[in-house]
């Protein structure tokens, strides 16, 4: 089953950008649709963005205008640019994706990312 892995996380200040990669390990469009989620301890995961096979993209209201999602089919990567991070933005941030024929999720291990001065 294709896999997924991310990474570009680490320690930013505020107003900083960061850009997170989540590369697939078979053809990033064996999946209809890409999201990226983000948790912090003790809250439930919350969906930050979601690209689909067609280019299609959708925000959280928290993130709009400040991130961006997009897709490089070549190289089987999506990508989340951070930009005017804030210290909420701290979280663990995953990518998931949704398989376009068996309909099976896939989960990546998750990549920590840190807003502070």
């Amino acid at each position: 089953q294709v896999q997924l892995v991310e990474s570009g996380g680490g320690l930013v200040q505020p107003g900083g950008s960061l850009r997170l990669s989540c590369a697939a390990s078979g053809s990033i469009s064996s999946f209809a649709v890409i999201d990226w989620y983000r948790q912090v301890p003790e809250k439930e995961r919350e969906l930050v963005a979601t690209i689909t096979i067609g280019g299609s993209t959708n925000y959280a209201d928290s993130v709009k205008g400040r991130f961006t999602i997009s897709r490089d089919n070549a190289i089987n990567t999506v990508y989340l640019q951070m930009n005017s991070l804030k210290p909420e933005d701290t979280a663990v941030y995953y990518c998931k994706g949704r398989l376009r024929f068996t309909m099976d999720i896939v989960w990546g291990q998750g990549t920590q990312v840190t807003v502070s001065s």
